[in-house]
């Protein structure tokens, strides 16, 4: 019996691809570099600030300028970090669902908990969610599954009691390593090479509302 849903967050539970677009342009700007359009970075922003780097920048971790740039890139995040962010549509009328039926929810990302919890607390979910664990809060992150485990801990749940919702192939992973039913978020962040099809996850939605079909069957 399913007592439980998990969410990966970018792409899954929140839209914060405005946001993350936002902080790769102003620091493109601030290192003279062109702009990009929002709809090339939107796919990316599931992979956080690497890929948003090596999207605008064309470098990786190797580069002698890669931490400075990426520093700069978070901190624009961070004091921009829910100027557009929201919640996908149907996703609070899901989670008010959920607590209406005595059930739990909660947030397992490999965002680091510095950007994680301010970006938690202005939406306001903070002391609704049975547990927040972040890419930094275990020794390994996503796709390994001991994130997954921490968070049922924290809320008191069997991995066999809950759900795992994501939008990117690690999720549908570390969800599957976990023990947990897999739900694939084809509205969240899908970049053009991605074939969720072949994820495997249990489940494949459109809609966040689709979840409640697969857990008040």
């Amino acid at each position: 019996m399913i007592k439980g849903v998990l969410f990966d967050l970018d792409g899954t539970l929140a839209d914060t691809a405005p946001d993350l677009a936002h902080a790769l342009n102003e620091t493109l700007k601030y290192y003279s570099k062109a702009e990009l359009p929002f709809q090339k970075i939107r796919p990316v922003v599931s992979h956080g600030g690497r890929a948003l780097i090596e999207l605008g920048f064309g470098i990786g971790p190797d580069d002698e300028f890669y931490e400075t740039i990426r520093q700069h890139l978070l901190n624009v995040y961070l004091e921009n970090i829910a100027m557009h962010t929201t919640l996908f549509p149907g996703m609070d009328e899901l989670l008010s669902t959920i607590e209406t039926h005595n059930l739990v929810w909660g947030v397992v990302t490999n965002k680091p908990g510095w950007l994680t919890n301010p970006l938690m607390d202005a939406l306001n979910l903070s002391h609704r969610a049975a547990c927040i664990v972040s890419g930094d809060t275990t020794a390994h992150s996503k796709p390994h599954p001991e994130p997954l485990f921490f968070g049922c801990k924290q809320a008191q749940l069997e991995p066999r009691q809950c759900l795992y919702v994501g939008d990117a192939e690690r999720d549908i992973e570390a969800g599957k390593a976990a023990g947990m039913k897999t739900i694939a978020a084809l509205f969240g962040y899908i970049q053009e090479q991605d074939v969720p099809e072949e994820w495997a996850a249990d489940y494949y939605i459109n809609h966040p509302a689709e979840i409640l079909s697969i857990l008040l069957p």
